[in-house]
């Protein structure tokens, strides 16, 4: 299916990394789409309506003009992506994409993610936190550090889903208080990355 005119309704939270994650494609490859609004904190993916739509309960979700649904930010990106110049030609740096692209789901996100939201946004303090999770944030993030010493994107010499996958919360690191001064590499990539989505900076 083609996706240049194709009309297309997302469904997420814009406090989300991997809602806005399906956002940063949509809108570097000028996919016309629905933003609606579904909060996490409100429990409205909770609701009966949104359930049908998707059993797991989880945003973000994508409706197409066809009525079909897709859920998981990285399956989506993937699906936007197809054919684009995203997702590498070459069949090795393809993989390195989805080698991140899995770490980042199963290492990256449960950490900076989970510190951030339960920081910021549940506002527990500090001794109500496992100290494992910030210890593990930190891990994270001198892997990240150590990869981008060599490299300004982290697949190839462009921007990849990679990139966006991984940036779509390490940009809000601060917010799970987390400082990237500390990871210069790291901080130097987010700019690039920002810019290259034309996103205003953050802290």
């Amino acid at each position: 299916m083609s996706l240049d005119n194709a009309a297309m309704t997302v469904f997420g939270d814009s406090i989300s990394g991997n809602c806005l994650k399906v956002k940063f494609v949509a809108d570097l490859l000028g996919i016309a789409h629905d933003w609606v609004e579904i909060s996490v904190l409100k429990g409205e993916t909770r609701t009966p309506e949104f359930l049908a739509m998707n059993p797991a309960g989880q945003v973000p979700v994508v409706r197409f003009a066809d009525n079909n649904v897709l859920s998981q930010s990285n399956a989506i990106m993937l699906h936007l992506a197809e054919g684009s110049g995203l997702i590498p030609a070459d069949a090795f740096d393809r993989a390195l994409m989805f080698q991140w692209l899995f770490w980042e789901q199963y290492s990256h996100e449960p950490a900076i993610a989970v510190l951030r939201f339960q920081k910021f946004y549940l506002k527990k303090s500090d001794s109500e936190i496992d100290p494992a999770l910030t210890a593990k944030c930190v891990k994270v993030l001198a892997l990240m550090n150590s990869h981008l010493q060599t490299r300004e994107y982290f697949v190839g010499e462009k921007l990849s889903l990679a990139d966006l996958a991984l940036v779509a919360y390490t940009r809000f690191a601060h917010q799970a208080g987390l400082d990237l001064a500390s990871h210069p590499e790291v901080r130097a990539w987010v700019r690039r990355i920002e810019r290259d989505l034309g996103l205003e900076p953050l802290a």
